[in-house]
């Protein structure tokens, strides 16, 4: 199966059907906005949206859609075979949802002592040697002593006390699940995600969800490992890698993963591709499997709308006068342009005096940084001729 490929300017996705709102902040190519069940080739002039359109369908996506960008100098530019290089990223892009019956202790956090003992192997300093944690759920409590290899698996994850987290019985594995929302009202702003005490009591079954790409199984199955199943080989992806990855390992992998999608115990989940500046040509047979969608140069209005919402995401006060002579920059020279021109205008007016870009600071901008086209023309002149020896 093959998720969404873009190249160069090419976007697609496997049944999926895919409209970007108003609330993303694109701005025009509303014929580009739709795309479903094809693999969608964007082609357009520089500063036309096609990564900006890419970016747009991601978030659109949300986090648990694979989206993997690439471009095609690192295709090109790898000593890995550019098949390979592909065929990596395109399982990249393919996720899996695996779902298994877990036994766990699930609960809040009361108590997380670590005890300490002489070292065995003789000198100076302690070791750990049990670890305490007590757990709450909502129908009972529970204190274990754990194995000291646990703490180390609790320190990565940050936990303290107040906690809700789960550890696995048959692999230790623990998992922060999140903050007990006993304390939401602990400050008045937070970051933390709150989450509810678990019901239940503390030790039980649990359903636990993950969400992996085949080229993940793929890197965990290509190193040393105890257990066959997807969560054993999940649980490899820190350990160094030891072998490279074949075309008969993934073979394997597909084997596994097509059991357990067939059990139930694992979801396909189709992605996206964007392999951006593609400008070497497709192959004809390629092309009569994409939905080529043309991008266009933006219009006067379009690039205005833009420029007051740059300006706004990056906290710049602007005229009138100059959004209208930034926008001319972007009708004659380039969308690109004319955007980088907001920040050093920005500082040009503070040093200036002035609160607000006005038109003096774009053009004094204009004078200090030159576009593509204007460098070439220096470079080509008498007066350039000192720059390249």
């Amino acid at each position: 199966m093959f998720p969404l490929i873009q190249l160069h300017l090419a976007v697609s996705h496997t049944s999926v059907n895919i409209e970007i709102s108003k609330a993303a902040g694109f701005v025009g190519q509303s014929s580009a906005r739709e795309m479903a069940g094809r693999g969608v080739l964007l082609a357009g002039g520089p500063g036309t949206g096609k990564t900006a359109l890419a970016l747009a369908i991601s978030q659109e996506l949300g986090t648990k859609i694979p989206f993997c960008p690439i471009t095609g100098s690192e295709v090109y530019s790898t000593e890995v075979k550019k098949t390979e290089m592909l065929m990596e990223n395109f399982r990249r892009a393919i996720g899996l949802k695996v779902r298994e019956t877990k036994d766990v202790y699930e609960g809040e956090v009361t108590e997380l002592t670590p005890e300490e003992a002489e070292n065995p192997l003789g000198g100076y300093g302690k070791t750990i040697s049990t670890l305490l944690v007590g757990l709450k759920s909502a129908r009972g409590q529970k204190k274990l002593r754990l194995d000291p290899s646990i703490y180390e698996a609790i320190q990565k994850e940050r936990v303290q006390v107040g906690d809700v987290i789960y550890i696995e019985t048959n692999t230790g594995a623990c998992k922060r699940v999140g903050r007990s929302d006993a304390y939401a009202t602990e400050f008045d702003l937070e970051a933390e995600e709150y989450v509810p005490i678990p019901k239940g009591e503390v030790h039980k079954k649990k359903e636990i969800v993950q969400d992996v790409s085949l080229h993940d199984l793929d890197v965990a199955n290509a190193r040393p490992q105890g257990g066959q199943d997807i969560m054993s080989m999940m649980g490899q992806l820190m350990k160094p890698k030891m072998t490279e990855i074949t075309d008969k390992l993934r073979g394997e992998i597909n084997k596994v993963v097509s059991k357990y999608i067939n059990q139930g115990v694992a979801e396909l989940v189709p992605g996206v591709l964007f392999i951006d500046e593609r400008r070497t040509a497709c192959p004809p047979d390629f092309l009569t499997r994409l939905l080529i969608i043309p991008t266009h140069p933006y219009e006067p209005e379009e690039i205005k709308r833009i420029v007051r919402i740059r300006a706004t995401t990056e906290g710049v006060q602007i005229t009138d006068a100059a959004i209208d002579k930034i926008a001319e920059h972007g009708v004659r020279i380039s969308l690109r342009y004319c955007l980088q021109l907001l920040t050093p205008a920005s500082i040009l007016a503070r040093v200036n005096g002035r609160a607000q870009i006005d038109v003096p600071d774009v053009a004094e901008c204009e004078d200090l940084f030159l576009d593509a086209r204007r460098s070439a023309n220096v470079l080509a002149s008498e007066s350039g001729a000192g720059f390249i020896s």
